[in-house]
């Protein structure tokens, strides 16, 4: 998936309100971009990191520019959380996900469930549907591993109980983990940030549902799924 060109470098002075953020960007202008990222951010929000947003020319919109990368040590984090769907939508397109192949078809954002979407239908071989729900993770705590999420999610639990009833109806269910990161190694869920998500993890994995994690190569030009990490399931 290409970013936005050009991206601007700056330094984070603060994220609040969930969707904002003052950036001082190269050059010394001061600018609130708009953050696409309902999380805590832990790790990500610290006034003094570089980050890259993106401008558009847009005249109705409130907010010219959107936060789209932070740059740690260890590498560039995307943190955009409308991303994660295009990034698996065009890794679906070119069958580079191989645990999903063959696809026959595949929709998105196709309405299932209680007042639900699923992110995309699969029509795979003989018929069977697919049901693949993606999940954004940015959250890294040290030793290389992945987590998610970062905060307690009641939505995200509600999709764990609907795949699992797609299971229990005949199809195939799949929530998979996209780490819009390069500096991990494997992926695990933050049992201590947020318990409830995980103890639906367990009942959701017992009761048939898949669970896959990918990372990403990312770059200031664009980002695209890479490979596949391994899963660390929450201890009972």
């Amino acid at each position: 998936m290409r970013l936005p060109s050009p991206l601007l470098r700056g330094t984070l002075i603060k994220r609040y309100k969930r969707f904002l953020a003052d950036i001082t960007l190269e050059g010394g202008e001061l600018i609130t971009a708009h953050c696409a990222n309902p999380g805590a951010m832990l790790g990500l929000n610290m006034p003094g990191l570089p980050v890259f947003v993106s401008k558009s020319d847009n005249p109705k919109r409130k907010l010219q520019y959107s936060l789209e990368l932070v740059e740690l040590p260890t590498g560039l984090v995307g943190i955009n959380t409308n991303y994660p769907n295009k990034i698996v939508g065009e890794a679906l397109s070119e069958d580079a996900i191989s645990e999903l192949n063959p696809i026959e078809d595949f929709r998105a954002e196709v309405k299932y469930g209680e007042n639900s979407r699923i992110d995309f239908l699969l029509n795979q071989k003989a018929n069977q549907m697919t049901y693949l729900e993606v999940k954004n993770v940015h959250l890294a705590r040290g030793d290389g591993l992945a987590e998610f999420p970062d905060c307690e999610t009641e939505r995200g639990v509600k999709h764990l109980n609907e795949l699992a009833n797609m299971v229990a109806a005949g199809h195939r269910a799949i929530n998979l983990y996209l780490v819009q990161r390069t500096d991990c190694d494997r992926f695990g869920f933050a049992q201590d940030l947020a318990p409830k998500y995980a103890n639906a993890v367990r009942k959701a994995h017992d009761e048939g549902v898949e669970f896959l994690c990918y990372d990403c190569d990312i770059s200031r030009n664009e980002i695209r799924l890479a490979s596949r990490l391994p899963i660390l399931l929450p201890s009972s």
